[in-house]
């Protein structure tokens, strides 16, 4: 037998829905050591594993290694009790002790291996052959937490139970299609839920609420308005109303931005979060009058202005989530729009506004929780010039147009249609100019399965209250595919 050793310093995923081996690698995750034969794929690594084949396999693996076989092959590892792995061929040996797994129409294995069929579930090492038998009601067959009585729809697999996310079915990069199956056991099949952000108010002082535009709904665990370090938002009467002046609900900004998802998105502004045409709307600077800590591992010197220093966060509205991840879900994201007045005249200054999206745990090989960046992997902030959407006089700017402000040339590929109908289409200051916008980004990241997380999103000034910057959020999505730590450019709806 040929073998071949190969070093890969990643963690190995195999998502449900998808038939090919996806390999994330989010940093830091240690080397992987793959041996590869004729008969299979050998993977020395800790890591969980779960896919989901055109024929509606399932597999999963915590432990060591995991073979993935080009053809009929064999598996075997170490773990917990058990003291043997069952086999993966036609019939499938029991193994002694622990958890099993299956290979067709087998069962066995030892205690940290579980490879189910369609037809089958995790099973005891020690008895081969036969099918998942879902038992009695009042058990929890499958380990997920939940039992039949209690609305497991398939309690032979640990993947679909109530606390699962739909997933919709998506062609591979072969163009195979899964079968649709109901993950949530809401007793429909590839249908998500309804939105969540209906008839919500544009003041609305209820953190919920403000997680309900931004497309959070049923494994949303608390809400709550804070500062840019986290903390609660000022006691001060008249700086406590000037903190809720910075979030809104809105079911459109402008002309030209509509909900990514549902009919409303949220609004954080490090001054008014109210768009044109509001009696509450002020242009260019709201000053609220209070200051916060950065949050950790910030200020952050941006790449474009390496020697500038950031001061202290100004006039911060925030509002921080505590979300239960799926059981099926391997990654979350987002989408967002940074709006700035700083554009086109304060950039590479000490007046560096931020929006940050801070997750709790730190994502995998990051030395803080941020989770949003431009292109150039550095904080969403004004020094960072990642500005799309602009204009300057001469321009809307065409393919071969651009605008210099600031003493830097911008494309503004996205001419001023994101910017039109806004408090952000006129500079006053500067005719023919205006302020200047990202246009719609999607941050995902990567989660683990039945795992609480935190996500701070926050706007906020620095150095000063002054010359204002906002950010408008939504379509929350869970997916089922794995993810790294990613911001990448949409195309809006």
């Amino acid at each position: 037998m040929l073998a071949l050793a190969v070093s890969i310093d990643t963690r190995v995923f195999l998502s449900p829905r998808y038939r090919s081996l996806d390999v994330a690698d989010p940093a830091g995750h240690g080397s992987t050591t793959a041996t590869v034969s004729p008969q299979g794929i050998l993977f020395h690594h800790e890591g969980v594993v779960m896919k989901r084949s055109r024929n509606s396999t399932w597999f999963g693996l915590v432990g060591l290694c995991v073979v993935v076989a080009a053809t009929a092959g064999a598996c075997a590892a170490g773990g917990g009790s058990g003291n043997s792995g069952g086999n993966g061929g036609e019939a499938g040996s029991g193994g002694a002790g622990g958890t099993g797994g299956v290979g067709n129409n087998g069962q066995g294995g030892d205690g940290n291996i579980l490879i189910t069929t369609s037809n089958s579930s995790s099973g005891s090492g020690g008895a081969g052959g036969g099918v998942c038998d879902e038992g009695l009601p009042d058990a929890d067959n499958d380990g997920d937490g939940y039992t039949e009585l209690e609305g497991d729809c398939n309690d032979c697999d640990k993947f679909v139970n109530p606390s699962a996310v739909e997933v919709i079915a998506e062609e591979d990069e072969n163009g195979n299609l899964p079968e649709p199956a109901d993950e949530d056991c809401d007793g429909t099949i590839d249908v998500l839920p309804p939105a969540c952000d209906s008839g919500l108010a544009l003041a609305s002082l209820d953190p919920v609420d403000a997680a309900k535009a931004m497309g959070v709904c049923k494994f949303l665990k608390s809400a709550k308005w804070v500062l840019s370090d986290g903390s609660p938002p000022p006691v001060d009467e008249t700086q406590k109303a000037n903190f809720h002046l910075g979030h809104g609900i809105v079911s459109k900004l402008g002309t030209n931005n509509n909900p990514q998802e549902g009919s409303s998105m949220l609004f954080l502004s490090s001054g008014k979060a109210r768009d044109k045409g509001n009696a509450e709307a002020t242009y260019r600077t709201f000053d609220k009058g209070y200051t916060s800590n950065a949050p950790f591992g910030f200020p952050k010197p941006s790449p474009s202005c390496p020697n500038v220093i950031t001061g202290l966060p100004h006039d911060a509205t925030g509002l921080e989530i505590e979300v239960e991840v799926p059981t099926n879900a391997l990654s979350v994201s987002f989408d967002f729009q940074f709006f700035s007045y700083e554009w086109p005249d304060f950039l590479c200054r000490e007046y560096n506004d931020f929006f940050i999206a801070y997750m709790i745990p730190f994502p995998m090989g990051q030395s803080d929780g941020n989770i949003a960046f431009d292109m150039f992997g550095a904080p969403i902030s004004v020094n960072n010039k990642f500005f799309e959407a602009c204009g300057c006089p001469g321009n809307p700017v065409g393919p071969t147009g651009e605008c210099t402000a600031s003493g830097f040339s911008f494309k503004c590929s996205l001419e001023t249609k994101q910017l039109l109908g806004t408090t952000f289409e006129k500079d006053e200051a500067n005719a023919g100019w205006t302020h200047g916008s990202t246009g719609w980004l999607r941050t995902t990241t990567a989660v683990a399965p039945g795992s609480p997380i935190r996500l701070r999103l926050v706007t906020y000034d620095s150095t000063d209250g002054k010359v204002d910057s906002s950010t408008l959020i939504d379509n929350w999505r869970w997916s089922g595919k794995p993810g790294t730590t990613v911001t990448e450019v949409i195309i809006p709806k």
